[in-house]
């Protein structure tokens, strides 16, 4: 088998979890994991790790940068923030015009570019004292969640004809697009939701190199040995390989989360030691 990094084009409906069942069925193989979830009603690019060596250095990619295409419709708002609703009409003041392109553009310039603070929706699965925000909310319990800071880098307008929007938006880890379309058409003073939401991008792999889970074979696995290749490595001789496979520490100094490598293959994850030494924090 192989170990490494499957592309996979995620259709609106199933979940995550549901794409990984799938994806476990087509190669029958269990040890599959993801990268990051992507909500039923949204499409996209979801990363799945195959294999167990890959499932191992999941953990030096869980904050790659993202980038997606949203849709968005104003005159609404969503107590989810999406189509999930409830949905209701947003009470704008009659003097409120439709927003002109110009006045979108700079309200996301003023208030939704860089480092900002976003409250997720409600109906996340932020964790609020052990428990999912969702499922609190579910119970009809009060979910206040604190705003914490993301980075948008970037928010392009696609296509705009009231009251439907379309940007793209280059955003960090942790960045709630349906957040983004409330906070937008509150800005705005006309309401906003998310209708639509597709990824394009994770890190630097995008959709386009993607595959359906109805096609999936082992051949579109991405080797583990080209996944890690552009992280920090560190070649093992063959004395160190042993050291090293077997807990043992070599001398030298290396970089956190640094690969070691041995005969063109890489074979754990080292950290650096007080003591001045190395040892492998996992061995792959």
């Amino acid at each position: 088998m192989r170990h490494g990094f499957l592309l996979i084009n995620k259709p609106e409906g199933p979940t995550s979890h549901d794409i990984v069942a799938m994806v476990r069925k087509a190669l029958k193989e269990r040890k599959v994991g993801h990268l990051g979830t992507l909500d039923p009603a949204a499409a996209g690019l979801m990363v799945l790790a195959v294999g167990s060596k890959a499932l191992k250095v999941v953990e030096l990619y869980n904050s790659l940068p993202k980038e997606y295409i949203a849709d968005i419709t104003f005159g609404k708002t969503s107590a989810t923030y999406d189509r999930e609703g409830p949905i209701e009409e947003f009470p704008r003041n009659p003097g409120i015009s439709d927003p002109t392109d110009h006045e979108i553009i700079e309200s996301i310039r003023n208030r939704f570019l860089g480092c900002i603070d976003q409250i997720p929706p409600a109906a996340s699965a932020v964790k609020i004292g052990g428990e999912r925000a969702y499922r609190k909310m579910r119970q009809g319990k009060g979910v206040d969640l604190p705003a914490r800071s993301v980075e948008i880098k970037t928010c392009d307008l696609l296509s705009y004809a009231y009251p439907q929007l379309q940007l793209r938006v280059a955003c960090g880890s942790g960045t709630y697009i349906r957040s983004l379309a409330n906070d937008l058409g509150l800005s705005l003073r006309v309401g906003g939701y998310l209708t639509g939401l597709k990824r394009t991008r994770v890190g630097d792999w995008t959709l386009d190199n993607a595959v359906t889970t109805d096609d999936v074979q082992w051949v579109d696995v991405l080797p583990l040995k080209d996944v890690l290749a552009d992280l920090t490595r560190f070649a093992l001789s063959d004395t160190q390989f042993e050291d090293i496979s077997h807990g043992r520490v070599i001398e030298g100094e290396c970089e956190k989360n640094t690969i070691a490598w041995h005969k063109d293959l890489p074979v754990a994850i080292l950290e650096q030691l007080a003591s001045g030494q190395i040892k492998a924090r996992k061995v792959l």
